[in-house]
């Protein structure tokens, strides 16, 4: 099993991007925040398919956590992680601190509109998705890789990253991975460590009521019609929903009526003290 190469500053990354470059290879980007699971790992391996070189990024990202989140608490397992990485085959780790992210005198910003302000997450965490953009927009420019891979569990962030790297013209293919979901349906999320083993139990009917709702609306039956009684099933098993939409799978619009292409069905619900989302194709 070769090493991985650990690079814990932006100098050194671009140090080690350069000697594969030098030797005529294309490189990969999959950021993560680490506490890395299958579903990491699942883009790490799209990832080696896609270029010569493989490059995982484990930062916990201050700026998009609002003062009421759990950035504190968000878990950290850096060793672990890097064990994983190795096992499954990446070739660097990109570990930065929150110091070398944003050094003092950081001032830059990135205004967003379209997707970033579709009325989902942003709704609820008005500051997320500027957070998002800055790092991303950062790792990007960093690494400079010829694609970055990213779930498409986070929907939402997909779409806005998608907006923000043809807005700015930064040459780097963005491609979304299928969500990997535990054998139950249950999305996989580093978050899902926080349910109790009593929610763990209840998660999954976030997953069945949507992929019946989607059936209803292929069968024909109006989006809010079927969307009513997923809504209604989801809250009685004990979900405080924050929402549960179906929206253009491309601009994250509105949408009314009945079924046609290109629809995506994204929920957030918390269950406890845990926020879940997930999102299926219509």
């Amino acid at each position: 099993m070769t090493a991985i190469a650990l690079l814990p500053t932006v100098a050194a990354l671009r140090a080690q991007v350069r000697l594969w470059r030098d030797a005529g290879q294309s490189v990969a980007l999959v950021p993560t925040m680490g506490a890395l699971h299958a579903g990491h790992i699942s883009l790490v391996e799209q990832a080696k398919q896609r270029a010569d070189r493989v490059v995982a990024t484990i930062f916990v990202n201050p700026t998009q956590f609002a003062p009421t989140e759990d950035f504190s608490k968000y878990p950290r397992t850096l060793e672990a992680d890097v064990a994983k990485l190795t096992e499954v085959g990446a070739d660097a780790a990109f570990t930065p601190t929150a110091e070398d992210m944003y050094p003092e005198g950081f001032c830059t910003s990135i205004t967003l509109r379209g997707p970033a302000t579709a009325g989902l997450e942003d709704r609820f965490r008005p500051t997320h998705f500027q957070g998002v953009a800055t790092v991303v927009a950062k790792l990007l420019l960093q690494a400079l890789p010829d694609v970055a891979i990213f779930g498409q569990k986070d929907f939402q962030q997909l779409a806005v990253i998608r907006q923000l790297t043809a807005d700015l013209d930064i040459p780097v293919e963005i491609v979304g991975a299928p969500t990997v979901r535990e054998s139950d349906g249950l999305a996989m999320s580093s978050r899902n460590v926080y349910l109790t083993d009593e929610e763990r139990a209840v998660a999954p009917m976030l997953n069945r009521c949507m992929t019946r709702a989607a059936q209803r609306i292929r069968d024909g039956e109006a989006l809010e019609a079927a969307l009513t009684p997923a809504r209604n099933k989801i809250a009685s098993v004990g979900f405080e929903i924050d929402y549960l939409e179906v929206r253009d799978a491309v601009t994250l619009a509105s949408v009314e009526g009945r079924y046609r292409k290109g629809l995506r069905m994204l929920v957030a619900a918390r269950l406890g003290r845990t926020r879940l989302i997930d999102n299926i194709e219509v």
